[in-house]
């Protein structure tokens, strides 16, 4: 097979018109040579770092997608499967996956469950990280979220950190907002990336003192205008990923909307590409090619090096996509899961409170840290409820895996003024977390999920809609176009219940998120992040 356009050459920093030969899945030559064609020819994109299951499909699926995006392949964490089922849930993501061409290339979870402070449906501790490592299909070790327990020598966690020196993989890191010593600490400890970067001065540090850093872009966390400004001079030592991508946005683009972006911004297309194609596979060892000789042909064909349109994907020689379709086919699996709890009472969410001021998460639209406020409480009948003239709702997180009382708090931010909104994906234990304008509301959808034993719903007084997720309570068996739909049609719906954040599902699942400051609630109770201890509600 002959590919003929302009061969997109980022070692060298040349275009040139030529014709890459592909025989048995390997570039034979690369020639320059006259030709009519006028696209560009170049390596395949890579997200540096994405827990497929936010995507709400499962590999296979996941795969059809992003091939039409021009991505080749994925560092994909599978932490949030392993959280509901350990090892099973790993390897459910790694064997679905290999039934198709994509290049999924999965870490071994290190904090499940993240934190001690939350409950979760399963156990991988160091043992468990020793058996994953040895696996050739796990290719580094998975963020290392639990930081402080790196900088204050944790035993468990400096064992699991052990297992992957001794088996030469790399390991990544998840550390947002932490700088001075404390940093130097966690990057002494073996820690070689970082995806959690918020501000510019917090990436520049990590970069100089060798981190590689990666700009996330996803459907909740957007980091890439403060972090894209390091570019042009540390390309080398930089990545894209989108972590977390919800189906609809994943519809619309992925890796190829950042290189987009980028250089609408002036940044030199070389040093774009050099990030999204080129430092994952150098830096996790990937098994992809990088349009040279002797390569694997996991190339694509764009349009332009503007909107980085994709024509065509190849995948081993292979093409995954061209004319508009994904040629990926259909895998069958089974539907695995761990939800264990029976339905909830109206006073299972109450709270008898006097309390006169309470603590209150602040959602912050496109971040996953919060901030802690203090709010006037609104209480009716010795009931602390919402108060949705201030903006105030009542949240809960319930636990799945067992029959257990709801834990409470108050969240600002999500503006609903009718209904209320529920999800079984809840970073990172993937328990149910709810927010809505009364306590019949919050019931009314935290109960829907649980007679769908996973999912995301949105109700109100007249109507109500849900997106079952049977696998493992975070994904759907449906394909990407159905559970888009479904989905977007369920945001729409929050939307219209008042909430006006850009992707309230998503910034809804990492409310229970402890190890991103500044305030989490998990079904243990409020949770600091700063101080990663419990605190009251009341003040």
């Amino acid at each position: 097979m002959k590919l003929k356009g302009n061969i997109v050459d980022i070692p060298n920093r040349k275009i040139f018109k030529g014709e890459v030969t592909i025989e048995d899945g390997i570039i034979t030559s690369i020639i320059e040579k006259d030709c009519e064609e006028n696209h560009f020819i170049l390596p395949g994109f890579v997200d540096a770092h994405i827990h497929i299951e936010s995507s709400m499909l499962v590999p296979s699926e996941f795969a059809k997608i992003a091939v039409k995006h021009g991505t080749v392949a994925t560092v994909s964490d599978p932490h949030e499967i392993a959280n509901v089922l350990g090892v099973e849930g790993v390897e459910f993501m790694i064997a679905n996956g290999k039934q198709t061409s994509f290049k999924f290339n999965f870490g071994a979870p290190s904090c499940v469950p993240a934190t001690s402070f939350e409950s979760a449906g399963a156990v991988i501790d160091s043992e468990a990280i020793k058996t994953l490592m040895a696996n050739p299909n796990i290719r580094y070790l998975a963020e290392m979220m639990n930081y402080p327990g790196v900088i204050y020598k944790d035993t468990e966690v400096l064992k699991k950190i052990g297992w992957a020196k001794h088996f030469d993989k790399p390991i990544d890191g998840h550390a947002p907002g932490l700088q001075g010593d404390d940093l130097t600490t966690y990057i002494a400890a073996g820690i070689s990336t970082d995806h959690e970067c918020f501000t510019y001065d917090e990436g520049l540090e990590k970069l100089q003192k060798g981190m590689k850093v990666i700009i996330r872009e996803g459907s909740a966390a957007k980091n890439f205008e403060a972090l894209i400004g390091l570019l042009d001079e540390h390309y080398q030592h930089m990545m894209f990923c989108s972590d977390d991508k919800h189906p609809d946005d994943l519809l619309l683009g992925h890796i190829n909307q950042l290189c987009t972006r980028a250089v609408a911004k002036g940044i030199d297309v070389f040093k774009v590409l050099q990030a999204a194609c080129v430092n994952p596979v150098r830096h996790y060892d990937l098994e992809v090619g990088l349009l040279q000789v002797g390569d694997r042909a996991d190339c694509i064909i764009v349009e332009d090096l503007r909107d980085f349109s994709t024509l065509q994907t190849f995948i081993d020689g292979q093409r995954v996509y061209g004319n508009g379709v994904s040629e990926i086919k259909d895998v069958e699996f089974e539907n695995l899961n761990n939800f264990s709890v029976d339905k909830k009472e109206i006073l299972d969410f109450r709270l008898e409170s006097k309390a006169k001021k309470i603590r209150v998460i602040e959602c912050l639209d496109g971040e996953l840290i919060t901030n802690q406020i203090i709010e006037n409480a609104t209480i009716k009948d010795g009931n602390l409820v919402s108060n949705i003239e201030t903006d105030i709702l009542k949240m809960t997180v319930v636990n799945r895996y067992k029959n257990d009382m709801p834990a409470i708090a108050f969240i600002k931010n999500f503006g609903l003024n009718e209904g209320a909104i529920a999800s079984s994906v809840g970073h990172d234990s993937h328990n149910i977390i709810a927010l809505g304008v009364s306590d019949e509301m919050i019931c009314k959808a935290v109960n829907l999920i649980i007679e769908h034993k996973g999912g995301i719903c949105a109700v109100s007084d007249s109507e109500e809609k849900v997106v079952p997720l049977p696998v493992a309570g975070i994904m759907s068996d449906q394909d990407a176009e159905t559970i888009g739909q479904r989905y977007a049609e369920l945001d729409q719906m929050a939307k219209a219940l008042g909430s006006q954040l850009h992707a309230p599902y998503m910034s809804l699942s990492f409310m229970a998120l402890l190890v991103i400051p500044s305030l989490k609630l998990s079904d243990k109770g409020l949770f600091d992040g700063n101080t990663f201890q419990f605190t009251d509600l009341e003040v």
